[in-house]
């Protein structure tokens, strides 16, 4: 169990991309989570990952609370503007980021600035784009993590939800019978409960996109654990112990540290994107791009080469950004790329740690570096197609400001 103080502060307002709705009631609604929650959990003691993420047999006849219920809710910290409190942090967590430290995992690289949601500068003249830094921002390929879906490939993904367009996303993709990746902001499931169970209940893949969508490189190790780690604990918690593979940092910002952090600390494999809709500016004001746009852009890189393949960022932020997505996805059946859920794709077909996806039982089969000899991050192409990846980044598109998702 872990030797941790349960924050028991309310959610604070939103001062981020992310909109925040009041937390729910117990008794407000029939939170369910179906089969795929299980009434027993499987945990490896000797697994160092099941250490940091580890939940006791309930004592007594009690039961855990229900995903959604308020007493759920109450195990985790505030959301934004903050990052979660670092002297919060379970014992576990901080054991496991000492050790990475004192082996020499995790490079020694000051955080960035950003002011007015600028591209991220670092102290001391280092260059971003260099080889000790290697920023994403910069479009710096890190080895390791992952840029391109394998040839052929459309390597389908949505970050920043639950949120406004969740329920449009997943109406259109029950009727194409579609799974896709999740990257969830891990406060953004207390606000949305019944959304977060929607997506995992039909299969969906969970992955990490932090807690708070900060950007990553401006924060301190133990910030960047934290933004991690109780995301981590929360997509634990509630698919009946799976461990997510997969993490992608807010606006694409990470450099050598914080991937280093992600992959030492957690075992978890950064994916950036080789394409951006800029979907996410669709309802800013005024708006930073328009549906013809986005379609324009959808139908140049789904009509050109399929090598590398194709990772898009796209949002379920609101409806319009939905709607880009499900525009689009004709153009990609009619062109004859291959469509899988991203994680599916570079997971070695295994969406977590100790299960294949969502809807399979959590088994004893661990696919992770154990922390104690973790020291290199390394990337992963599913097993039933070539990988096809380029190290060219020439393709990339990264978010030049905070304001992006």
């Amino acid at each position: 169990m872990f030797a941790v103080v349960l924050l028991l502060l309310p959610l604070l307002s939103a001062a981020s991309p992310s909109k925040l709705v009041d937390r729910h009631d117990d008794n407000d609604h029939s939170h369910t989570a179906e089969k795929r929650l299980p009434s027993t959990w499987y945990h490896d003691a000797a697994h160092p990952v099941h250490e940091l993420f580890r939940r006791g047999a309930p004592t007594d006849g009690a039961t855990y609370p229900v995903v959604g219920s308020d007493a759920w809710a109450k195990a985790y910290p505030p959301g934004p503007p903050a990052s979660p409190d670092v002297t919060q942090l379970p014992t576990e967590w901080v054991n496991a980021l000492n050790a990475a430290v004192a082996r020499g995992a995790i490079p020694n690289i000051p955080p960035s600035t950003s002011s007015d949601g600028n591209n991220p500068v670092y102290p001391n003249g280092l260059d971003p784009n260099g080889p000790e830094v290697c920023s994403s921002t910069e479009k710096c390929r890190i080895d390791g993590d992952i840029w391109d879906a394998p040839d052929g490939y459309v390597g389908i993904s949505f970050d920043d939800g639950p949120e406004a367009g969740t329920q449009t996303l997943l109406t259109f993709l029950d009727q194409q019978k579609q799974q896709v990746t999740h990257f969830m902001i891990g406060s953004n499931l207390i606000n949305q409960p019944n959304d977060f169970l929607a997506a995992f209940n039909r299969g969906d893949d969970i992955a990490v996109h932090t807690w708070t969508h900060p950007q990553m490189t401006t924060k301190s190790n133990l910030e960047v654990v934290a933004e991690l780690g109780w995301t981590m604990k929360i997509i634990h918690d509630s698919t009946g112990g799976r461990v997510p593979k997969f993490w992608r940092p807010p606006y694409g910002d990470s450099d050598k540290r914080v991937s280093a952090i992600a992959k030492a600390v957690f075992g978890l494999t950064t994916i950036i994107w080789n394409q951006d809709t800029e979907d996410w500016s669709l309802t800013e004001t005024p708006p930073g791009t328009t549906a013809d746009k986005i379609k324009a852009s959808m139908q140049q890189w789904l009509t050109g080469p399929k090598n590398p393949g194709l990772i898009i960022l796209e949002h379920e932020l609101s409806t319009d950004s939905s709607n880009s997505f499900i525009a689009a996805y004709p153009v990609m059946q009619q062109n004859g790329w291959k469509l899988a859920s991203l994680a599916q794709l570079m997971g070695n077909n295994a969406s977590y740690f100790n299960a294949a996806n969502s809807g399979s039982a959590v088994s004893g089969v661990l696919d992770i570096i154990p922390a104690a000899n973790a020291t290199k991050s390394s990337g992963s192409s599913a097993s039933a197609a070539p990988s096809g990846s380029s190290s060219s980044s020439n393709s990339s598109s990264n978010h030049s400001n905070a304001n992006a998702q």
